[in-house]
């Protein structure tokens, strides 16, 4: 192989640049501002999320995919869900509880997915009572993000807990994205409406963004044939149940945001409250469509940079905050009034209001220095204290030594009596080194490896690698081993007072190994190629077994093993000034180690294509289609594997310049397809599992000084 002198390697990248921001800027509205195009369309050349410092997205040592703002609007999208249904390796399904989404990452997938962790702005929004983002979730808006940034594979070398799968980093729009100010508002199917406004400036010396958005929808209505209490009234001969019956989806939104920069100094506020929320299918998997529930988030985060203290060296450091509280306003009918059991009758039905409030303070800094020949190295450390302070309960039932529940006259409050979880805080102190090394011409090596420490169970030390070779001008392959941990949860290890699920404070962290070789291809100066292959190996997975002393209930426990392995394909392809296609596919097989059986929930096969069309100037059509096919049921489901299904999805949107008013309609599910997404094994609760949106249309309208 020829080996290129450091001026050809330059002006390699510089050719490289110069043909990505040409090949963006032809296919862009020719009457875009010149910035806006650099910002929206050349983000998607790079990522910082894979080593912590800004790099090309080719040469990355992880398999990354970055999302821009372009992109999102090109696809229609108005949620977050939508967007990572695109990615390559992710499957979007739900939880009965709520309606939550489920981010599934190549088979990877449980009762809440603590698996994947979720960033804002490089910061976890982790909660600590079931260890993922927050059941109460509700959606996320789309209006005011600039880029995703999304790592397949684990990442706890850098990021520590829940980097387990993969890792979700959500970036809003600063001073510079938001610059100006705009409105917009949306209407649609399902009695859904937003309105939101954002703004970009200076305030003196001050660089200023803020973003407020209001919603509201009544959600998807679709039928549950058959829920919990179906089961229950064929035992006990009752006729309780109130299905078959709609989804109860509804809710309420206010999202905030608030971005300041001085200097090397960065302050970001965030809010996000849902409130008046139904429970899904049932908190219980039975249909409830009195209680309402809410949360709220509050983040805060000050962090200074400076990347050239001097020649060689740089310094960061944050301190970051999350006040979460989930609260239930409306208690919940776990169950309809009108069931019995054999410990008595519940003529108002089985009513539970489990809530918590919980705080966590991140404070962190990292030191990066270059001095060494070929060298780039990265030191990091930190200190987590997360305080889930508070819990509240209100219920009219106790249980039976059987776990059978036994009623009672009235709604007491037992907070202080038998709680399902008492306050808990547990403190982390972690750190981190990281070297990026050229040890060759093309070829790089980067190290790195994290200890962190938890109060409650102990140390864990996660190590990675990864081998990068410019094999060509246009050939870029990556070779990467990685560990990761997942924690568990404050209600997998302290939950008490519930004989069906108790919590474990034996509980040891779940660990995963994952090997990946990539590819990545300019296979012409318009179009890009990228091929992964992965195995990975889950240890210590955190389960739910039966108790044995008693006969009832379970108790979590770190129990059983899972491997997987899959390929992931996609590409993009400028066909003209006027036309771009892309596209992924995505194959996995995962087995549960412990029954030798398929581990059941993700999809084998997952197809992905776009094709977007800029047909006259100022206006862009696009078309999507999605293809999901081969999932199984986990062990003990006796239920038909499910259908495999496709849906396509339309959108046609101005791109007018500022001063002028732009419009995007969205038709999503066009042929109302019958979506399914999989319950619980052994899917005796939801027998004919959890229907998904129906078609819907959307009009959107925004207008920017």
């Amino acid at each position: 192989m020829k080996v290129l002198s450091a001026h050809q390697r330059q002006l390699k990248l510089c050719v490289s640049a110069a043909l990505s921001l040409a090949l963006n800027a032809a296919f862009a509205s020719p009457v875009a501002d010149e910035d806006e195009l650099a910002l929206v369309y050349g983000a998607g050349d790079s990522v910082s999320i894979a080593t912590g410092n800004l790099q090309a997205l080719r040469r990355a040592p992880a398999v990354a995919t970055v999302i821009t703002a372009a992109d999102i609007a090109a696809m229609g999208a108005t949620d977050l869900d939508q967007v990572l249904e695109s990615v390559p390796g992710i499957h979007v399904n739900r939880t009965p509880n709520s309606y939550s989404p489920l981010y599934v990452v190549r088979g990877i997938v449980s009762a809440y997915t603590p698996q994947i962790l979720m960033l804002q702005n490089g910061v976890p929004i982790t909660t600590a009572y079931i260890g993922n983002k927050g059941n109460i979730w509700a959606g996320y808006p789309v209006e005011h993000i600039a880029r995703i940034e999304i790592i397949r594979g684990p990442g706890s070398a850098l990021y520590g807990s829940d980097a387990y799968s993969g890792v979700i980093n959500i970036i809003t729009k600063g001073p510079s994205e938001a610059a100006g100010t705009e409105i917009g508002v949306r209407a649609g199917s399902l009695s859904t409406y937003d309105g939101w406004v954002q703004h970009g400036g200076k305030l003196g010396a001050i660089d200023v963004a803020a973003y407020l958005r209001v919603g509201q929808t009544d959600g998807i209505r679709e039928t549950i044939e058959a829920d919990a209490q179906t089961r229950n009234d064929k035992i006990f001969g009752t006729k309780a149940s109130l299905a078959p019956g709609q989804l109860n989806t509804e809710y309420k939104a206010v999202d905030a945001n608030l971005d300041l920069i001085y200097g090397a100094w960065r302050a970001r506020f965030g809010y996000k409250r849902r409130y008046d929320m139904g429970s899904g299918a049932g908190i219980s998997s039975a249909l409830d469509p009195v209680g309402r529930q809410q949360s709220e988030r509050v983040t805060s985060s000050l962090s200074w940079a400076e990347p050239q203290v001097t020649r060689d060296l740089g310094l960061g450091a944050s301190l970051s905050t999350q006040q979460y509280s989930q609260e239930m306003p409306t208690r919940y009918n776990l169950l309809p009034p009108g069931l019995a059991f054999p410990t008595g009758p519940f003529p108002n039905g089985m009513i539970g209001a489990p809530e918590t409030w919980e705080r966590t303070y991140r404070l962190s800094g990292y030191a990066d220095y270059s001095g060494v020949r070929n060298h780039h190295l990265r030191v990091g450390l930190g200190h987590d204290d997360i305080d889930l302070y508070r819990t509240r309960e209100f219920r009219n039932f106790n249980y039976a030594s059987n776990g059978t529940p036994i009623p009672l006259p009235a709604v007491i409050e037992t907070t202080y009596t038998t709680p399902f979880l008492r306050p808990q805080r547990r403190k982390i102190d972690y750190v981190y080194l990281q070297d990026e090394w050229s040890f060759a011409p093309d070829w790089n090596l980067t190290a790195g490896v994290r200890h962190d420490h938890y109060s409650d169970f102990g140390g864990t030390t996660n190590p990675r690698l990864a081998l990068v070779w410019d094999a060509s001008f246009d050939l870029t392959a990556k070779l990467l081993y990685g560990r990761a941990f997942r924690a568990p949860a404050f209600a997998e290890s302290y939950g008490i007072t519930n004989p069906v699920v108790l919590g474990n404070p034996n509980l040891k962290p779940e660990k995963n190994a994952t090997t990946e070789l990539s590819f990545a291809w300019q296979a012409r100066t318009d179009a890009t190629v990228n091929l992964t292959f992965y195995r990975y190996k889950m240890k210590d997975i955190i389960r739910t077994v039966p108790n044995a002393m008693t006969g009832t209930g379970s108790t979590y426990k770190n129990t059983g093993d899972q491997t997987g392995h899959g390929i992931e394909l996609e590409s993009s392809w400028t066909v003209t000034r006027d036309l771009r296609l892309s596209g992924n596919y995505a194959f996995q097989r995962s087995t549960d180690e412990t029954n030798h059986t398929d581990a059941g929930y993700a999809p084998h096969n997952h197809l992905f294509g776009r094709a977007d069309w800029a047909f006259t100037s100022g206006y862009q059509a696009g078309a999507q289609v999605n293809w999901v096919a081969g999932r199984k049921r986990a062990f003990g489901d006796a239920r038909t594997n499910l259908s495999d299904y496709t849906t396509l999805d339309l959108t046609l949107a101005t791109r007018n310049g500022r001063n002028q008013w732009n419009f995007a309609l969205a038709l999503r599910n066009l042929f109302n397809t019958d979506v399914r997404e999989p319950s619980p094994a052994p899917g005796l609760t939801l027998p004919y599992d959890l229907p998904m949106a129906p078609r819907t249309v959307s009009l959107q309208a925004s207008y920017k000084l």
